[in-house]
C-alpha cells in the first residue's frame, strides 16, 4: 500500500472509531437519562439509533419512545412519514413482535382448511370473543387457507370450559367453526385439554387480547380485520 493510501485509511479507520465511540456514549447518556426519568419500576429494553430526525429509539417494557442523542427530550407517539403515507413507529413495533411461524406448536391448534389450502395463518380466539366472531366470517370469505386456531380462554370460566370443549372434540377444526360461526355450542370436554400449555404459548408471544393473527412469514396482526385487508396481508407473506 502506498503512503498516502495508508494514510487515508488510517484516517478512514480513525474516523469511523470515533463515530462508533461517539454513538456508544450517546447511547449510554440516552439509557441513563431516560432511565432517570422513568423510574426504577420500568426497565429499558434497548437504545439504537431509530433511522430518522436523529433520533434515538428506546424500547421500555415492550413500548417505544423517541429521544434526542443526549435523552434530554423525550418524543412520545408514532412517527409517520407523510410523503410516504407509513406510520414508521407502527411499521417497527409490527416487525419487533414477529415471531417464528415454524416454532408455533400447531399440534395444539385446531385446523381449518379450505381448498388446497397453501396459504397459512395462525390465530389465537377466545370462544366468547364476539371479534373473534366478526373475525370467522371474513375467513369464511377466503379461499386456499389454512387456519390453525390456538384456543386461548382469556375472557371468563366460561370460556374455558368451551375451550376445553373445543379441544377435546374428535374434529377441532369442525367444532370451532360449529361454534364460533353457527353458534352450535361445543359437548362437555372428554379429555385432559391443554388449557395450561395454550394459555402459557399465549403469554410466550405476548398474546394480550384476541384475535391476534401470526402470518406464514411472522407479522402480527392485533385484532379483527376484514378479508380484503388480510388478502393483502396474506400476500405480502407469500413474497417474503
Amino acid at each position: 500500500m502506498k503512503h498516502h493510501e495508508r494514510g487515508l485509511a488510517c484516517g478512514l479507520l480513525a474516523a469511523f472509531l470515533l463515530t462508533t465511540g461517539s454513538a456508544r456514549a450517546d447511547e449510554a447518556a440516552v439509557r441513563k437519562n431516560i432511565q432517570a426519568w422513568i423510574g426504577p419500576d420500568s426497565r429499558i429494553e434497548s437504545v439504537s439509533k431509530a433511522g430518522f430526525l436523529d433520533l434515538y429509539e428506546v424500547r421500555i417494557d415492550g413500548e417505544l419512545i423517541y429521544a434526542d442523542d443526549q435523552g434530554r427530550y423525550a418524543v412520545l407517539g408514532d412517527v409517520v412519514d407523510i410523503k410516504a403515507r407509513r406510520n414508521l413507529t407502527q411499521e417497527r413495533k409490527a416487525e419487533l413482535s414477529r415471531i417464528r411461524f415454524a416454532d408455533l406448536p400447531l399440534e395444539l391448534a385446531a385446523k381449518q382448511v379450505k381448498g388446497k389450502g397453501r396459504r397459512v395463518l395462525a390465530t389465537f380466539e377466545d370462544p366468547n370473543c364476539a371479534y373473534c366472531r366478526k373475525l370467522a366470517q371474513e375467513l369464511e370469505k377466503l379461499d386456499d387457507i389454512t387456519v390453525y386456531t390456538f384456543l386461548l380462554p382469556i375472557l371468563s370460566p366460561d370460556s374455558t370450559d368451551k375451550a376445553r370443549a373445543i379441544w377435546c372434540a374428535r374434529d377441532r377444526g369442525r367444532a370451532w367453526r360449529d361454534w364460533i360461526i353457527g353458534g352450535k355450542a361445543p359437548g362437555k370436554a372428554t379429555c385432559a385439554a391443554p388449557i395450561d400449555k395454550l394459555q402459557a404459548l399465549g403469554r410466550k408471544y405476548n398474546v394480550t387480547g384476541t384475535p391476534t393473527i401470526f402470518l406464514s412469514d411472522g407479522m402480527r396482526i392485533g385484532g379483527y380485520v376484514p378479508a380484503a385487508q388480510l388478502e393483502q396481508a396474506l400476500s405480502r407473506a407469500k413474497r417474503r
